[in-house]
């Protein structure tokens, strides 16, 4: 079976599907902080691969690069908890440059319970700023919502 990677909606937010497991929590049962980041990673490897940029082959390109995180903010709303079935919501902001921006939530039930802005940057391998491909450009365009 094919692991999802969730979807894009006509409202241009990617939404996936993800589960609290018990390895996420501390012992009360209740979200870990810094496992809200994992979550949120996900979202966006997986928005990239719902629109057909994989991680694996833009390294492993003739030109690699990669993404990594420039600057995150996060606001913890409510608490999660173990078993609980949440959705990270992905939303693209317009890039600048070599500079992908992102805004992220994640809900129980259409609650909010958590939310991220995210800056993401391209690089080389050896860690300077790179423009995106015209074929990256492509893919994420129709999904970018204006601020």
């Amino acid at each position: 079976m094919t692991p999802t990677c969730g979807q894009w909606d006509a409202d241009n937010v990617h939404r996936l599907p993800v589960r609290v497991y018990y390895e996420d929590t501390d012992f009360s049962g209740v979200v870990y902080h810094a496992r809200y980041l994992h979550f949120f990673e996900r979202g966006r490897t997986e928005s990239l691969r719902a629109l057909g940029i994989h991680h694996s082959e833009l390294i492993n390109s003739d030109d690699p690069i990669a993404f990594a995180v420039r600057s995150l903010s996060i606001e913890y709303v409510k608490a999660a908890r173990v078993d609980e079935a949440l959705v990270v919501e992905t939303i693209y902001r317009p890039n600048k440059g070599p500079r992908l921006r992102m805004d992220q939530s994640l809900t129980r039930n259409g609650e909010t319970i958590c939310t991220a802005k995210i800056e993401a940057v391209i690089i080389n391998p050896s860690g300077r700023p790179k423009r995106p491909t015209k074929a990256m450009i492509a893919a994420w365009q129709p999904v970018v919502r204006e601020m």
